[in-house]
Parts: C-alpha cells; sequence; structure tokens
C-alpha cells in the first residue's frame, strides 16, 4: 500500500481540498455500512478497542483519543457522540428505540463503553501503583507508545501548507504550556469535581492531551483512582458513590458540549485540525521522558504534590537499557496495531 492510498482513508473530502481547508461535506457515520457493526466479532473488537483507551485514561500523559486514532475509529467515536442532540432526547421521550439506535450508532458505543470502564476499573489500581513504584519504567512504555503514535497519526494530514504548520507550532505550545501548569491543592468540592471532569473528558477524547493529566494539574486524580479502586474492591458508602456520579455527569457533560466542536473541526477542517492534534502529542512527550526523579523535598508526598528533576543517563540510578527496551516495544506495538488496524480497514 502506498501512503497516498493509507491517507484516502482519513483523507477523503480533504484530499480535494485547498490549503485553506474549505468547507466539505461532514462525514456520515451508517452503522449498517460499518462491517464490525453487527456482528458477535465486531462487538469484541470494540470493546478490545474500548478496554484499550480505558487503560490509556488511567495514565497521566497518555490519551484514550491517540489509542482512538491509532486503532481506527476516532471519527466514528466522534460522530455518533455529537449526533446526541434535542432530536435523540425527542425520539427516546416518544421510544423510537430503533431510530435511535441508528442516530447514534449505539451498538458501537454501547460496546466500547464496557470496553473503556472495564480497562479503567481493572487498571486503575495497576497503574497507581506503577506510577508510585515504576514511574521510569511506566513512562518509558508510554514515551515510546505516544511517539510511535506521532509517526502513525501523522498520515492523517494528506498535505502540509502555512496554516497547517501553524497548527502543529500550536499545538506544540499549548501542550508545553498545560504541562508546567502546577498541581492544584485545594479541596475537592462537588462542584470542582464536575467541573475538572468536564475538562478532563475533553482532553481524554483529544489525542496528545491527557485527561489524566488534566485530572493531574486539578489535584483530583488520586481522589478518583482511589474512589475507583475501593468501588471494584467493594469498598464504597453513599459520599463516595455520589462523588462518582458527580464525576461521571461532569463526564457526560464535558463530552457531549465539546464532542460537537471537535466533529465540526473534523468535518471542515480536517487537516488543520489533525496537525494541531499531532502538535499535542508531540508537546505532551516531554511530561514522559524516563529520565527523571523525584526531588528529596517532594519524595514523601502525594505523587500529585510530587516534583520532578531530569537527569543524564549517567546520573541515572536503574538501567537505560531496560528503558530503551520498553520504549522500543511499546513503540513496536503501536507500529504493529497500525498495520493491522488499516490491513482489516482496507480488507
Amino acid at each position: 500500500m502506498t501512503a497516498n492510498s493509507e491517507n484516502t482513508d482519513w483523507n477523503d473530502s480533504d484530499a480535494q481540498s485547498d490549503p485553506s481547508d474549505s468547507a466539505v461535506t461532514a462525514p456520515q457515520i451508517n452503522p449498517h455500512n460499518d462491517r464490525d457493526s453487527h456482528t458477535v466479532a465486531g462487538d469484541a473488537i470494540n470493546v478490545f478497542r474500548g478496554f484499550c483507551m480505558g487503560a490509556a485514561d488511567t495514565v497521566p500523559g497518555v490519551s484514550g483519543g491517540t489509542v482512538a486514532l491509532i486503532l481506527g475509529h476516532y471519527d466514528r467515536l466522534i460522530a455518533a457522540i455529537s449526533h446526541v442532540d434535542s432530536e435523540a432526547v425527542a425520539m427516546l421521550i416518544g421510544g423510537n428505540w430503533r431510530a435511535l439506535a441508528n442516530k447514534l450508532d449505539l451498538r458501537f458505543l454501547v460496546a466500547l463503553g464496557i470496553g473503556i470502564v472495564t480497562g479503567i476499573g481493572l487498571l486503575a489500581g495497576l497503574m497507581h501503583w506503577l506510577l508510585h513504584e515504576r514511574m521510569n519504567e511506566t513512562m518509558a512504555v508510554f514515551f515510546g507508545l505516544v511517539l510511535a503514535s506521532v509517526w502513525v497519526v501523522r498520515r492523517n494530514v494528506s498535505s502540509w501548507s502555512i496554516g497547517r504548520v501553524i497548527g502543529l507550532a500550536t499545538g506544540i505550545a499549548s501542550a508545553l504550556a498545560i504541562s508546567q501548569i502546577p498541581a492544584s491543592v485545594g479541596e475537592v468540592s462537588t462542584a470542582y469535581l464536575f467541573f475538572s471532569a468536564s475538562i478532563a473528558i475533553c482532553a481524554m477524547i483529544l489525542p496528545g492531551i491527557s485527561g489524566a493529566f488534566v485530572l493531574l494539574l486539578f489535584g483530583v486524580y488520586e481522589p478518583v483512582i482511589g474512589m475507583i479502586k475501593d468501588f471494584v474492591k467493594g469498598n464504597f458508602d453513599a459520599e463516595s458513590i455520589t462523588q462518582l456520579f458527580v464525576f461521571a455527569a461532569g463526564c457526560g457533560f464535558g463530552l457531549l458540549a465539546f464532542s460537537r466542536l471537535l466533529n465540526y473541526l473534523l468535518s471542515r477542517h480536517r487537516d488543520t485540525t489533525m496537525a494541531t492534534l499531532i502538535g499535542l502529542m508531540i508537546g505532551s512527550v516531554g511530561r514522559l521522558w524516563p529520565l527523571q526523579v523525584v526531588t528529596p523535598e517532594t519524595a514523601d508526598l502525594k505523587l500529585k504534590f510530587q516534583k520532578f528533576n531530569f537527569v543524564s543517563p549517567a546520573d541515572y540510578d536503574g538501567s537505560i537499557v531496560t528503558l530503551v527496551v520498553l520504549a522500543i516495544v511499546a513503540g513496536g506495538v503501536v507500529v504493529i496495531a497500525d498495520h493491522i488496524t488499516r490491513k482489516n480497514l482496507t480488507a
């Protein structure tokens, strides 16, 4: 397969547009035409896709949106979510279930949602432990994942213009600026939890900006991960259930509000939007650099309050070879997954 034929999967509309990203017809997601929509095997694939997204979203620095791009269902996800509107509500109230399911691509969303919830629930505790006990090795894995993801996602820009280069630079600068924001140390009130969730969910569906990282900046990452861990273990009370409900409501609000804008940008200005998203991914790589150690002054604090300094390979106490191998293997997994996905899409 040539590079041009690869671009066709993502850029049928932009391939004929001029560098200014002139308006084109929005891509329509028709579940009846998707060969994965109405088979058990297709459902299993979508559950796996969701599981990978959920796993990624538990890690500060990694975006579930990046995983969705790599696995080939990003556009479909954004389009399906953006179809939740007044017409969908009218269908719900009127009991027009079949039309509602078709409009929302519901079978796809349900399978994906099951995978996301399962991934977060099963891996939240493991990720929490890894970030505390094996931080450098964990960062090496995700450093390799994100770098390889940039290489994979670059194909989504059919051609480069000045405007798209500016979008790329803007994305890089934005991610770097966000990564320098100090974590919040305030109390986690109900209103603050709702606000944090609504912003973080927007980041979760953007490649390159991690929703978990946004939660970390807002100072609610550890409380939320702790509540999820306790809930999975059966250790919960009325207060924790309420907080989880508020968090979920905030996620739902932010997702519905932001998906419309993102779907519009992908439909009308796809190449520029993709260039900006690639910039966000590149800018986030520094946060995942594995050669960093916690400062002595913050070593005894919780993860969200710790500060880290970069160190040279000569000053790193662990195995550099291990970090390099982990990064390479992780990057290889992304490239292989992308190859399999593109092969299936063109089969």
